[in-house]
């Protein structure tokens, strides 16, 4: 047997052997593995295809941000804004192939989205129809190139998509394949009459998983839109914490409202967030700042969440040299392409205590998880 085909072997033995376990654990299994956008760093975004390989790979949870359509209908991309223009005319960025579309070339615009003008195409002004006929793109080719081979082959998924896809998978592994919707720009959304929370709940209702037991985590930057939904529903939320700056509602609401994010973990804030919410989601050097290039020591956030009765689930964990620290960057760490040592960051907050964390690579993050849990190496708490 190959080497290539050995590790293959081992890596597929270690993935039923914790399955098997995680099939037992209370939902979700702690440290919970969950797949940014799918395994982004593997197939472009927010596609059916994506989730599917996290789910392979060992993700507990896949994770939706949420936008919607014209006609209602709740679909996943990172952004409304499905293509963006620069201001030299050439796309910035792109999650689909709509700028390449002549039928829709009238229905770019210019938007103001949480106070940043944006000029492109956004999914708000296409119905559902429409927007299957478009296909997905890898978002950040510089650093992810060998996922323009799957450029346009997958369409942009419907939440009840995703949640078909969780539910078969959960049917065919045997453990519970959960889902964690991020509710983008809501009160954008809501200032133009399309709402997201309402159709949300509808979703999840209509699933069977608008309950506090569901497989489902609710997360979001902005903290009324979580409120709201809290009144409305006992399905677990998450408050999401930006390493600076503030919730755009808060903003919104002016001089009545000066809190930022820095004001929501504080141990006062804490105890309010924990009033509507299961958990925290902070970036992650909130939790382990970098130093000298390496994760250094952890701060008290966890401790903190912890005393307010708050789950901390951290982001982004990536495995490409573009996204790690220095001294976590692998030969040729100028080329930002490259894998570095991602398991060392994961297992540097999961020192820390965190609950979950977010990845773009669940496999990575499966792997570093097994050899956490099986060296019995102790969190802080």
């Amino acid at each position: 047997m190959s080497r290539t085909s050995l590790r293959a072997v081992t890596a597929a033995a270690l993935l039923a052997t914790w399955a098997l376990g995680a099939a037992a654990q209370a939902w979700p299994p702690t440290p919970t593995v969950i797949a940014h956008r799918g395994a982004s760093a593997l197939r472009p975004e927010h596609t059916l295809a994506a989730y599917q390989q996290a789910i392979d790979d060992g993700a507990d949870i896949i994770e939706p941000d949420l936008v919607i359509t014209k006609d209602g209908v709740l679909v996943a991309r990172h952004e409304n804004a499905i293509a963006i223009v620069g201001a030299d005319g050439s796309i910035k960025e792109a999650t689909t192939d709509v700028a390449d579309r002549p039928e829709f070339a009238a229905r770019k615009t210019t938007k103001t989205i949480d106070g940043q003008a944006i000029t492109g195409w956004f999914t708000e002004d296409f119905t559902l129809a429409e927007l299957k006929t478009l296909r997905a793109r890898e978002r950040i080719p510089a650093q992810r190139p060998a996922n323009m081979a799957f450029n346009g082959q997958f369409e942009v998924p419907t939440l009840q998509e995703v949640i078909d896809l969780a539910k078969a998978a959960s049917a065919k592994t045997g453990r519970t394949i959960g889902i964690y919707p991020e509710t983008k720009h809501p009160t954008y959304f809501q200032t133009i009459g399309q709402p997201l929370e309402a159709p949300l709940l509808t979703v999840l209702e209509k699933n069977g998983w608008n309950h506090k037991d569901a497989p489902v985590f609710v997360q979001s930057f902005e903290v009324a839109n979580l409120q709201a939904i809290r009144q409305k529903s006992s399905v677990r939320l998450v408050q999401l914490v930006a390493a600076s700056g503030r919730p755009y509602d808060f903003v919104a609401q002016g001089a009545a409202n000066a809190r930022s994010y820095a004001d929501l973990i504080t141990p006062e804030g804490l105890r309010q967030v924990a009033t509507y919410a299961h958990a925290i989601g902070p970036f992650k050097t909130l939790v382990v700042p970098v130093k000298d290039g390496l994760p250094g020591e952890p701060t008290a956030l966890v401790a903190r969440a912890r005393a307010a009765g708050l789950a901390v689930h951290i982001w982004t964990l990536r495995p490409e040299n573009a996204f790690l620290p220095a001294g976590l960057k692998k030969a040729p760490a100028s080329d930002g392409t490259a894998r570095g040592d991602s398991v060392a960051e994961i297992t540097a907050y999961l020192r820390a205590g965190i609950d979950g964390f977010f990845t773009d690579d669940p496999a990575v993050g499966r792997a570093a998880v097994q050899a956490f849990t099986s060296g019995g190496v102790a969190p802080a708490r």
